[in-house]
């Protein structure tokens, strides 16, 4: 079983639960799924996720996932909103009169377009019309239930110890 503080590899795709696009898949880390799936882009980072168990950087049903498998075991889970991206929050759906979005993002805003604003914040446009812009700055996969798929790769290090990668960065190649 994988441990807080210990480092682990995982392979995973992500798929939509409900509605009319039930069963796509929304993410994965493999891409000979993104390209039969039709998601694959050339920008994608299309390789294991290495992350350190614990830390938060993931969403908290993959770290719970992982938690429970051996190398080389996979699992897959339906995953409520507040275990993946969270629910949908309306207070993170903000109107723009068209000046102010001129002067915060700039362009011409277009229906789901995905937009960053100067803050630095990046949604999606929601709605567009004369005088308005809506813009959702939600994650994408907010308020959705989700199938997680994950295989455990690898696992490496004791919890508090750095990652390879981490001593490799300061120290060089490791002599094997």
């Amino acid at each position: 079983m994988v441990e807080d503080g210990q480092i682990a590899t995982v392979r995973y795709t992500t798929r939509l639960v409900d509605g009319p696009d039930a069963g796509e898949v929304v993410d994965t880390t493999d891409v000979d799924v993104a390209k039969e799936s039709g998601i694959y882009h050339d920008e994608g980072d299309y390789k294991p996720l290495e992350f350190r168990v614990g830390e938060g950087n993931v969403v908290p049903a993959l770290e719970e996932i992982v938690k429970t498998l051996e190398r080389g075991e996979t699992a897959t889970e339906i995953v409520e909103p507040e275990r993946a991206f969270g629910e949908h929050d309306e207070s993170k759906v903000e109107e723009f009169d068209r000046e102010t979005f001129d002067e915060l993002a700039g362009g011409e805003p277009e229906p789901d377009s995905m937009v960053t604003v100067r803050d630095g914040r990046y949604g999606w446009v929601t709605a567009v019309d004369a005088d308005r812009v809506v813009v959702d700055f939600n994650h994408e996969l907010a308020g959705k239930r989700l199938e997680l798929e994950v295989e455990l790769l690898d696992v490496h290090g004791k919890p508090g110890e750095e990652s390879g990668r981490n001593w490799e960065k300061k120290y060089g190649r490791r002599q094997e």
